[in-house]
């Protein structure tokens, strides 16, 4: 079952247009709105509960198929800031690039996700 929406994508998407026009300026609200609304959108592309995304403060998804966990931290876990992940979504920044900078935190065999990313 896909996860539930709490963004409208007509504003997540609207809020990521923002994100890319005005950058690390964009009001703290909107920036929240791009963030929940991407970790939603690889949620729907990619349902799963093998993989948490954190992007704090503003949120954090499961996604990629695969053995989910139920109890404590997860075995596969991704964390980055709000402007690396929206760098990410959008194609701005490389999985690869970012993980070698060190923008990236990863660990667990599934949590790769350049093949997911951009969602674009």
């Amino acid at each position: 079952m896909p996860p539930r929406r709490r963004i409208p994508p007509e504003e997540g998407r609207a809020a990521v247009r923002d994100w890319e026009e005005h950058g690390e300026s964009l009001d703290r609200s909107t920036l929240a709105t791009a963030v929940r609304y991407a970790l939603e959108e690889l949620a729907t592309r990619h349902p799963g509960r093998s993989v948490e995304v954190r992007v704090p403060p503003f949120g954090a998804a499961q996604a990629i198929e695969g053995p989910r966990h139920t109890r404590g931290t997860p075995p596969n876990v991704v964390e980055t800031d709000a402007q690396t992940w929206l760098a990410l979504v959008t194609g701005r920044v490389a999985w690869t690039d970012a993980q070698a900078s060190g923008q990236v935190r990863d660990s667990g065999i599934r949590a790769d996700l350049g093949g997911c990313l951009p969602l674009r």
